[in-house]
């Protein structure tokens, strides 16, 4: 469809995500005289001025070469910068303070020949446009943003069957440590299971029980997780405002099933298994729970578990959150997968398993590419080639000589189921190292750029 105008843009920048983004730049790509939707970049805000110079360069960098390599250049670009203000502020100090920002992207993408064609400020439910000098249509106080549900891109994507999954910072929630009194018991719990294992893999060279422990335990939850009782239909979710929004605005609210998964775990449980999962073996074994009904009740796992890494060990949180964006990606969330990527590199920036498959992720590759890898793996060791844990190629080889990679980001969950009958994985080789891409390794693409396949 054709929007017309900064409303309409405005109104179509969630759908366009997936989210409301929050504390955002956002670059979207636009091609033909219609102005088809294709790539677009998120990054998050840099606090200081300073930096806005570089993330321009590289955001406009980042979507116009990424639109070339798959098959065409923008014929021009929309930016939005997302931000609210703070409780003393107003929304309309945002847009002035980023000002700057914007005049400085317009400035990165025409430099590369690409033309900045609106740039929009949205904040506290107002947008404005920083291109258009018309207060008639552009008031200094800004204009409202259509009431969630009722515009002609809502009633589209609600027909398409999209939805909005929540603001960016609600998402980000569901995997944030625990900051409440039990974050120390949990702290206690994991000091404790770090004393009792890591002598074991260490000393005694037990590190193929201790994995087969952490996948036993890991299976066990998730069958207990299975067996819980449903929250309450609706307790999850919020409608967007509070009011009567249509199924393309859902928004996150306190989630049930969040707090029904922190009370089916025990602290001991819950570090063993964090623990367990820092051996890159075990954590590539752990990835095939990947399709079908696993595959949510491993996320509903590993989100669980990112929320336990707490204190000193927020860091190990970087093996959950990827194993979560694996599977998100893999059930074909793409905006889930490239948040949890995002956060795992915010935990340890130098995680290659998060850093390849965020790649992967972005640059539109198809998942089944993956899965077919793990299948072969794994067959290959129930064959009895290769029994010893750390044999199996890993997946970026297979990859490798799979050249025909489809840019598609959608594969088909549910297809061949990964695990036993018994509830734990079947052996096979890491997919650790993803596809075998060129490690460009700029700022952008670290801080969870964003780029989604051409939409109509």
């Amino acid at each position: 469809m054709t929007l017309r105008g900064p409303a309409e843009l405005a109104d179509a920048l969630p759908y366009l995500l997936g989210f409301h983004p929050t504390d955002s730049a956002v670059l979207v790509a636009l091609h033909g005289k219609s102005g088809r939707f294709g790539g677009r970049v998120r990054v998050g805000l840099p606090a200081s001025p300073q930096e806005w110079p570089d993330i321009a360069d590289e955001l406009a960098d980042c979507l116009i070469t990424g639109s070339e390599r798959r098959g065409s250049r923008p014929d021009g670009i929309v930016v939005f910068l997302c931000q609210d203000p703070s409780r003393d502020g107003s929304a309309h100090e945002v847009m002035e303070r980023l000002r700057p920002l914007a005049q400085r992207l317009r400035t990165a993408c025409g430099n590369l020949d690409v033309p900045v064609l609106e740039a929009l400020c949205i904040s506290d439910g107002r947008y404005w446009s920083y291109c258009c000098p018309d207060t008639r249509c552009c008031p200094p106080e800004g204009n409202v943003l259509a009431l969630p549900g009722t515009s002609v891109m809502a009633a589209a994507a609600t027909y398409a069957g999209i939805q909005v999954r929540g603001s960016l910072r609600e998402m980000e929630e569901r995997f944030a440590p625990w900051c409440t009194a039990a974050a120390e018991d949990q702290e206690r719990a994991l000091d404790a299971a770090a004393a009792e294992m890591f002598p074991r893999i260490l000393t005694d060279g037990d590190r193929r029980g201790v994995a087969d422990e952490t996948l036993d335990l890991a299976g066990r939850l998730m069958r207990r997780i299975a067996g819980a009782p449903a929250p309450a239909r609706g307790a999850d979710a919020r409608p967007a405002d509070g009011g009567g929004a249509g199924a393309g605005t859902l928004l996150l609210g306190n989630n049930a099933a969040d707090e029904l998964d922190d009370g089916l775990i025990a602290h001991d449980e819950a570090a063993a298994v964090i623990l367990g999962l820092q051996d890159r073996t075990t954590r590539d074994w752990a990835a095939e729970w990947m399709e079908g009904a696993e595959a949510q009740l491993a996320l509903r796992l590993w989100r669980a578990l990112a929320r336990r890494c707490v204190g000193p060990y927020r860091g190990h949180a970087a093996a959950l959150l990827t194993l979560a964006g694996w599977v998100s990606w893999s059930t074909g969330d793409d905006p889930h997968a490239r948040i949890a990527f995002g956060l795992a590199l915010r935990a340890d920036p130098e995680y290659r398993f998060a850093y390849l498959l965020h790649q992967a992720c972005n640059q539109g590759l198809d998942p089944e590419e993956l899965r077919i890898c793990l299948r072969e793996e794994r067959a290959a060791r129930l064959a009895g080639r290769g029994t010893d844990k750390g044999a199996s190629a890993p997946v970026a080889e297979c990859g490798a000589r799979r050249k025909s990679a489809r840019p598609s980001g959608r594969g088909t969950a549910g297809v061949r189921p990964s695990a036993s009958a018994a509830g734990r994985p079947a052996p096979t080789g890491p997919p650790s190292t993803g596809p075998n891409h060129k490690e460009t390794r700029t700022r952008v693409r670290r801080r969870a750029g964003e780029r989604t396949k051409g939409e109509e």
